[in-house]
């Protein structure tokens, strides 16, 4: 263990701590969110919009919440207000009664979210040193991604075992959200005079691969449309095997079996991307991916869901982490956090147009988006190395460069 955290900060596990108590509280909703939707009237576009649009407003915040983050040298305040206001959120999902409220209440929830990533992100990394920053965010990564699981099998556990309805699996998921706020407080972090360093909004003032790496990185996301699809397709094929009872709690497993395997190869993945590179690990996760969508297209049989939301969470493994981590390493601390700002809203953004595309595909065939899906993620696997690995090393007087 001490061979694992060497180089990793304090804040690193706090920060992780208060991601894995919101994910538990996020994901008992969004194990059965899809659901919910579609017993509200919801359909293919429905579905899309709503996974979609939330997080494309989001995106909006990021990059405003990273630059003045940047200005005022503080970013506990952000994450600490991000997590509160999505808790806060969560409190009426339980009391929607058409898929538009829930849609509205996303969005709100959203929001939260907008406003902590991308300090919370640059937290991440001020708080390890450059040669682990991969770890660092695969530790986070991993922390989050346990709660995940713990928050979907407690949702299989609520509906199965205890007969708990949506509504009620909801209403418990709001409670816990809260507790998230606790290791939040316990962050440190250095007071610092407002920065008199010019961080401006947009791209013209950041490094050219990064701007690069911004186009590679938004053309995957242009596949990555919203996991809901995968437990709607997963419980069409469950609803020819199954009781219709059983058909909802399979996709739910399926889902946590996801996050097992995305939370037990985090940190692998972050050391793997160190030592041979995150344009590397990147290739091999886009890769994965692609080879994942291509067989959602005609599983038809428990084993082989199985097998493949296994391989979708050694996928979310090898990229969500790194690709953070990725965007990190081209900017100097002074910047980064409008940089991650402005990567997460170019991620949502085109995340929201392939959640669309996604829905109009469904409502056509429930094999059109993940053919969509896999060509594109494929296309991006061979664009990432029009990418040069780029680094910031630090200077004397503590000062860093961008390489």
């Amino acid at each position: 263990m001490k061979r694992l955290l060497r180089g990793i900060g304090r804040n690193i596990i706090l920060l992780g701590v208060a991601s894995f108590f919101n994910d538990i509280s996020s994901e008992m909703i969004i194990a059965i969110f899809p659901m919910f939707i579609v017993f509200l009237g919801g359909g293919g576009m429905a579905i899309g919009l709503i996974g979609g649009l939330g997080n494309s407003l989001s995106s909006i915040l990021k990059v405003f919440s990273g630059y003045w983050s940047d200005r005022i040298g503080r970013k506990k305040s952000f994450v600490f207000w991000g997590y509160f206001s999505s808790a806060v959120a969560k409190v009426f999902f339980p009391f929607c009664y058409n898929w538009g409220e829930v849609l509205f209440l996303r969005m709100a929830e959203r929001i939260g979210k907008g406003i902590r990533t991308a300090p919370r992100d640059a937290l991440l990394s001020i708080s390890a040193d450059h040669k682990v920053r991969g770890k660092a965010f695969g530790i986070h990564r991993a922390m989050d991604s346990l709660g995940a699981v713990i928050g979907a099998l407690g949702a299989f556990f609520l509906f199965w075992t205890l007969d708990f309805s949506f509504r009620q699996i909801m209403g418990i998921a709001a409670i816990i959200g809260f507790i998230s706020l606790i290791p939040v407080f316990m962050v440190e972090e250095e007071k610092k005079e407002r920065n008199n360093y010019k961080v401006k909004i947009g791209l013209n003032h950041l490094p050219r691969e990064f701007k690069k790496y911004l186009i590679v990185a938004a053309v995957f996301s242009l596949s990555n449309f919203t996991y809901m699809f995968l437990i709607l397709k997963a419980k069409l094929v469950m609803d020819n095997l199954f009781s219709p009872r059983l058909a909802i709690a399979v996709p739910i497993l399926l889902y946590a079996w996801f996050n097992v395997v995305y939370s037990f190869f985090s940190v692998p993945a972050g050391i793997f991307s160190d030592k041979i590179g995150r344009r590397e690990a990147l290739f091999l996760g886009y890769f994965i991916y692609a080879l994942t969508y291509f067989s959602f297209v005609k599983v038809q049989s428990l084993g082989v869901f199985i097998l493949f939301f296994a391989l979708y969470g050694l996928a979310f493994a090898l990229i969500e982490g790194n690709q953070r981590a990725f965007a990190s390493d081209f900017v100097e601390e002074e910047r980064r956090g409008v940089a991650l700002g402005m990567f997460h809203t170019v991620i949502s953004l085109t995340t929201l147009c392939a959640s669309l595309i996604a829905g109009y595909l469904w409502n056509i065939n429930s094999a059109a988006p993940f053919m969509y899906g896999a060509g594109v993620s494929l296309f991006s696997a061979i664009i990432i190395f029009w990418v040069k690995p780029h680094q910031i090393k630090k200077e004397r007087g503590g000062g860093e460069k961008c390489l």
